[in-house]
């Protein structure tokens, strides 16, 4: 660990404390909103403590998590199109409380906290399987194809994670109409894997046959 990956990770780490503070409780014109604040501590709690662990353990899979600039045109879009999608439905959500729409019931909202952390856990244990995880597409030296474990059932187990963890959270939030736009995720991620697939194919030796010996994407049974 350096003194630069310490501050890079916790000034990034607050960024996103702040933006997500920002795009929920502004339009919610409130800090009142328990919902919003629900979020924030089963989002950014665990966040805080994999970030040490990550730290402390394998610092280099936390700088490659930290990059988050896509080199390649086509998964850049795909990235500025799941931002877009983050925007609108925190703000809906905010502004469903503001406003008095349509809210889901309490039951839902804890559905939807245990839902997330089941996800977290399991993303936790995708990183735990896969070292040469990264928010980018790219293939890293000496970089090997992971079969086994959640990679032996799903190719891409992390996007697996990240449409439960994505879809539960406008359910924590309580917001109808914040889960309707993040319906648009798992077609966003679909994307990303067919362009994703197709760079691995061709950098990653062994990837071919794995996709032989796993057959599905993102849903076994289904894709």
């Amino acid at each position: 660990m350096t003194l630069a990956l310490f501050f890079s990770a916790v000034t990034k780490f607050l960024l996103g404390v702040v933006l997500v503070g920002v795009l929920i409780f502004l339009p919610a014109g409130t800090f009142a909103y328990v919902n919003g604040w629900l979020l924030m501590g089963v989002l950014f709690l665990p966040m805080f403590a994999a970030g040490i662990v990550l730290m402390c353990k394998n610092p280099t899979l936390l700088q490659s998590r930290l990059n988050a600039k896509e080199k390649q045109k086509d998964q850049s879009f795909v990235v500025k199109l799941s931002g877009l999608m983050f925007v609108a439905g925190f703000v809906l959500a905010g502004l469903g409380y503001r406003f008095g729409w349509y809210t889901l019931p309490p039951w839902v909202t804890w559905m939807g906290t245990v839902l997330f952390l089941t996800a977290y856990a399991l993303y936790a244990e995708v990183l735990r399987e896969n070292t040469y995880l990264s928010r980018t597409v790219e293939v890293r030296e000496g970089q090997k194809v992971i079969d086994t474990g959640l990679y032996g059932i799903v190719r891409h187990p992390m996007y697996s994670v990240t449409v439960l963890l994505f879809l539960s959270i406008p359910l924590i939030l309580g917001s109808l109409y914040a889960f309707l736009v993040f319906l648009a995720y798992p077609f966003i991620i679909a994307k990303r894997i067919k362009g994703e697939e197709a760079f691995l194919e061709k950098e990653l030796d062994g990837y071919r046959e794995y996709k032989q010996k796993v057959k599905y994407r993102l849903l076994p049974f289904v894709w």
